[in-house]
């Protein structure tokens, strides 16, 4: 079979369980080397089209040769740690050992060179192989990269965390790190229909990433199902406990107002849809009033962010300003004019909003709150990642977020639930999307 042909017969989204796939790499029905000879295959037939990796001219070899390593370290599958030998894709703003770090910039990789990300470092302690960097737009902002998305390659994967979600879609790794400090990873795995989490703020560690904003930018997760994240979040979330299944379903809360109205009427129509497939299975749905004050929210949580920024690359801006894109070259300037009396507000705002949150769960008694996970389908072209509005508040406040596959739109793309917890309720958070992911499977 020739090139061309091998290329035609595969599809771009493939279907890729993390739980399974991990569980025949570590007792040893699935040989690593034949898992990594027939993703390897599928990439390189298909990467061309979807571009959700940073280019690397031999990235066989070098996984080949990382497996022997593996295999010798753990010949026993007994004692195999529980992410032996899985692909993960790496956004390119994540420090790995032996890969330049380039954030999507022109700037010179070895400006951007330091220690090894501490999420890095635990996946490869759990036995992951490193896929690959993952393209990122420019810095983590809405400068993009060449990556499409996999469902219809005319339209965008999202951003900033591009690469790992399109790469998750066409199952070029069954997880991969992500981060955000809007939208950047929840819209994206809407947008590419899988799944994808915001934990707490800090509750994966940030050391080794470059930061926008360091107090808004988020470690997160994608991976194909929610089981798989369950996994991952074993591995790399801070004091992570398991929980047992609930017995009873969550109380949801949609925080009506203003916030929902900054959706398209197309994703306002699909989230209700959603809601009334959730209520026929026999969830309970709040209607709360949230959010009234949603554009100064916005307003505060963007230019703390921009303010950040303008620190974070002052000195880097001073020297290669003419190396910086347009788009996030105007965010520093903006950035440079924000007081520190406003930085300071937008970082007291973060907490209030929380604490707003989670009294009016405990006044309605809501579990968690459910709302679009973007605006609506994945914009036509690849020039603007989408609108990250549906995703700032829970940014803001810090709480755990997800977003589950939902349905598809008119047009054939995917539309995804978001849901949030309390802060630090991450566990729970998976454990009631479990529910609310085989209620909409049902559905769908």
């Amino acid at each position: 079979m020739t090139y061309h042909d091998s290329k035609k017969a595969m599809p771009l989204i493939h279907i890729a369980s993390l739980v399974s796939i991990s569980a025949a790499l570590r007792n040893g029905t699935r040989d690593v080397h034949d898992y990594l000879r027939e993703i390897c295959e599928r990439i390189e037939a298909l990467e061309p089209d979807v571009q959700a990796f940073v280019p690397e001219t031999d990235r066989r070899e070098r996984l080949m040769r990382e497996a022997d390593a593996l295999l010798a370290r753990f010949p026993d599958p007994a004692s195999r740690p529980p992410l032996f030998g899985v692909l993960v894709g790496v956004k390119d703003i994540f420090r790995v050992n032996g890969f330049p770090t380039q954030a999507g910039s022109l700037l010179p990789a070895e400006l951007l060179a330091g220690e090894e990300a501490a999420c890095v470092t635990r996946l490869k302690q759990a036995g992951a192989l490193i896929a690959g960097k993952t393209v990122t737009t420019e810095f983590a902002y809405f400068e993009p990269g060449p990556t499409r998305n996999p469902h219809n390659l005319a339209h965008t994967p999202g951003g900033s965390s591009s690469g790992s979600a399109a790469g998750v879609a066409s199952g070029f790794f069954p997880l991969a790190l992500g981060s955000q400090t809007i939208g950047s990873i929840i819209r994206p795995a809407a947008y590419c229909g899988i799944v994808g989490l915001k934990p707490s703020f800090n509750r994966i560690p940030t050391s080794g990433m470059l930061y926008f904003s360091p107090s808004a930018d988020h470690v997160g997760i994608v991976t194909q199902d929610i089981e798989g994240m369950e996994l991952v979040c074993s591995v790399l979330c801070q004091g992570w406990q398991t929980v047992a299944p609930s017995t009873t379903l969550p109380t949801l809360g949609v925080p009506e107002g203003e916030y929902l109205a900054q959706a398209s009427e197309d994703g306002r129509s699909a989230f209700f849809e959603q809601i009334t497939q959730l209520t026929q299975v026999g969830f309970a749905v709040k209607q709360i009033p949230m959010f009234a004050d949603i554009q100064a929210i916005n307003q505060r949580h963007r230019l703390m962010t921009l303010a950040e920024a303008a620190r974070e690359h002052a000195a880097w801006f001073a020297e290669y300003r003419d190396r910086y894109r347009p788009r996030l070259a105007d965010a520093i300037l903006q950035g440079e004019q924000v007081t520190p009396e406003t930085l300071q507000a937008g970082r007291m705002s973060q907490m209030e909003l929380r604490q707003r949150l989670e009294e009016a769960q405990r006044r309605h008694g809501i579990d968690l709150w459910i709302s679009p996970a973007a605006t609506g389908e994945a914009p036509v072209g690849i020039q603007a990642t989408g609108d990250p509005n549906m995703n700032l508040p829970w940014t803001h406040a810090g709480v755990p977020t997800v977003t589950i596959p939902a349905r598809l739109s008119r047009n054939g793309l995917p539309l995804g639930l978001q849901c949030s917890a309390g802060f630090w309720q991450d566990e729970r958070l998976l454990v009631w999307g479990k529910s609310i992911s085989a209620a909409l499977r049902i559905s769908r």
